[in-house]
């Protein structure tokens, strides 16, 4: 198993093959989407956007990651192209992967890594809040920026376009 930063280039990943992820990602669903294609946030951006709204809880003041289990990407397929492009997002970890639109739109740009449903508690072992932002919006809608560290994920969407859903 492979061990990458969400600084690495990922444009060598193929479809199928398991990584250990470690480094910055933000947690973004919806209405986080919506808001981050509206208007230019007062935080840096990282690389990699996990659709997931986690399950969270204050611990002697601060934020700690109860269970992280992905959400469906598909809802998110409209902001993708956009999101990308605009942020330079270069993965995204989710559930179900998304379209063949969405794909080809993803190609030479982002990968897509699956992390599979119901095993949100193992994935909050790998991940430490490091800032919350627009928490107005809700605790699953807001974005978490979380630090992982060895998140073990499969490459669904590969940057050609090879995918585990087709």
């Amino acid at each position: 198993m492979q061990s990458l930063t969400t600084d690495s280039d990922f444009s060598g990943l193929i479809y199928g093959e398991a990584v250990l992820l470690s480094g910055m990602v933000f947690t973004a669903r919806d209405k986080a989407h919506g808001m981050l294609l509206e208007k230019k946030p007062d935080f840096d951006v990282p690389p990699v956007v996990y659709h997931c709204g986690p399950l969270v809880k204050k611990v002697e003041g601060k934020w700690e990651i109860v269970s992280s289990g992905p959400t469906t990407s598909a809802r998110m397929e409209k902001f993708l192209p956009e999101l990308i492009g605009k942020y330079n997002i270069s993965g995204v970890i989710g559930k179900g992967g998304v379209g063949k639109v969405i794909s080809g739109s993803m190609k030479g740009k982002c990968v897509y890594f699956a992390l599979t449903g119901g095993c949100g508690a193992l994935a909050a072992k790998s991940m430490r809040v490091k800032e919350v932002h627009w928490l107005d919006l809700g605790i699953p809608e807001a974005i978490w920026v979380l630090e992982v560290k060895d998140l073990p994920l499969v490459v669904g969407i590969d940057m050609k376009g090879r995918s585990l859903y087709s």
